[in-house]
């Protein structure tokens, strides 16, 4: 498929009913430890599944009733090594990956029952996205925000450590697959050729992290990592995440111009995450007022699903939603459940 194609799916469906712009749910471990949960641990917010999966649920709650179009699993973090090493056979860790999905669904569905026949509602009924997080995810050393996965590292290697992962989300009824943090090309080509080699018929998204608001974390020019996916039709959506807000507008731009698949972009709140430590650096972060002026200008410039990332809340959707939306805070707070 070249650039100027694109395949039909539950998606794009979701885009249009939403009017052009759909809304991606925020920060999960953020919500998780202001609920209590304890996450300091290498399976990060996934740690939640095995502990805490109600929080989990609760969770998916707070960000359908901010507005969220599209809810992503806690699976992030979630990988068959990271639980295997925790002293859990392959058939539980196997469970728990199937469950970060069925619990947004139960989530999902429960809070569209709820509104469905309620005359002018705002909401769409959201779709469920299984969260693939990077491979330097997984080894948890900041990887994902420097593409450095060293010489051992190639195409095969990547693929075989996310196979599985992929097969048991897909097959647990997610609506649609988000890779994150994507931060080098090999990696964007190991997704893409996954897709191909196991015939993922839901639809997909690839999107990157950036720490210089110009290329990919590795170094690479996004150019040369998007004529990769362009070739694909099994990716549908292209785009940002857990980059700094304020260089979202211009890479929304950037990447116009290098494909017309939609684009996803949900940044992080400007605060910056020191991998090796472990801990937030202090920053000038994005309130949730800058991402209400701010989402409406990223739609215009051609944006089509937004949201936040690490360090966003479900006030922040709830501004983003208003923006994209029109909608008052009033408005909104009526349909509370």
């Amino acid at each position: 498929m070249g650039v100027g194609e694109r395949k039909g799916s539950v998606l794009e469906d979701l885009i249009e009913r939403a009017g052009g712009c759909a809304v991606i749910d925020g920060g999960f471990a953020t919500q998780l430890e202001k609920h209590g949960a304890s996450i300091s641990d290498p399976l990060w917010s996934a740690l939640c599944l095995i502990k805490d999966p109600h929080l989990i649920k609760r969770v998916h709650m707070e960000y359908l009733e901010a507005g969220a179009d599209v809810l992503i699993t806690s699976s992030y973090q979630a990988t068959l090594p990271g639980f295997l090493s925790k002293g859990l056979s392959m058939e539980e860790a196997e469970s728990l990956l199937e469950k970060s999905v069925k619990l947004a669904i139960e989530a999902r569905d429960k809070f569209w029952d709820s509104f469905k026949d309620v005359p002018g509602h705002s909401y769409n009924r959201a779709l469920v996205a299984a969260s693939i997080g990077s491979y330097g995810a997984y080894l948890a050393d900041g990887s994902e925000y420097s593409g450095c996965y060293g010489p051992d590292t190639n195409l095969e290697k990547l693929k075989d450590f996310h196979r599985h992962r992929l097969q048991i989300l897909v097959n647990a009824g997610a609506d649609l697959l988000a890779f994150e943090t994507i931060p080098n090309k090999l990696e964007a080509q190991a997704c893409v050729e996954l897709l191909q080699e196991e015939n993922i018929e839901i639809p997909s998204w690839i999107c990157f992290s950036s720490v210089d608001g110009e290329n990919a974390p590795s170094g690479e020019s996004f150019q040369d990592c998007l004529d990769i996916l362009n070739k694909s039709n099994k990716v549908n959506a292209i785009g940002i995440n857990c980059a700094p807000p304020h260089f979202i507008e211009s890479l929304i731009g950037k990447f116009k111009g290098l494909t017309s698949k939609a684009i996803v972009v949900y940044p992080n709140s400007g605060e910056v995450w020191d991998g090796r430590a472990k801990r937030w650096l202090p920053s000038k972060c994005f309130g949730d007022d800058k991402f209400e002026l701010f989402a409406a200008r990223w739609r215009d410039a051609g944006a089509q699903l937004i949201g936040g990332c690490c360090r966003t809340t479900p006030s922040t959707v709830r501004a983003i939603s208003n923006a994209l939306r029109g909608l008052t805070e009033t408005s909104l707070d009526s349909y509370q459940l």
